[in-house]
């Protein structure tokens, strides 16, 4: 059973940043893909941010030049890299794989910038 873990979700000032973490039960090469989504209270969940196998990447209109996704291949860990807060990046952030025809979450982690 694939879990994948986040942490490094709080409360920030806008402006500042904060760095999420995705740790993986096993190696992130078994996922043809990783990302983070956001879902702020009463909005649909979107995509923030994807890592494909092969390590091609993209990002949401709003959030390029701010976010940055990237992994570590020997933790088994993803991590999005977030700077240059602002309120409407408040918002549950999860941490997603796909492998084969199945998608894998985790729980979330809170990120709510405000001053």
């Amino acid at each position: 059973q694939v879990q994948l873990v986040e942490s490094g979700g709080g409360l920030v000032q806008p402006g500042k940043s904060l760095r999420l973490s995705c740790a993986a039960s096993e190696t992130i090469f078994s996922f043809f893909a990783m990302g983070w989504y956001r879902q702020a209270p009463g909005k649909q969940r979107e995509l923030v941010a994807g890592i494909t196998t092969g390590g091609g990447r993209n990002y949401a209109d709003s959030v390029k030049g701010r976010f940055t996704i990237s992994r570590d291949i020997a933790k088994n860990t993803v991590y999005l890299q977030m700077n240059s807060l602002k309120p409407e990046d408040t918002a549950l952030y999860y941490c997603h794989a796909f492998k084969g025809d199945n998608d894998y979450w985790g729980q979330g982690t809170q990120v709510t910038v405000s001053s």
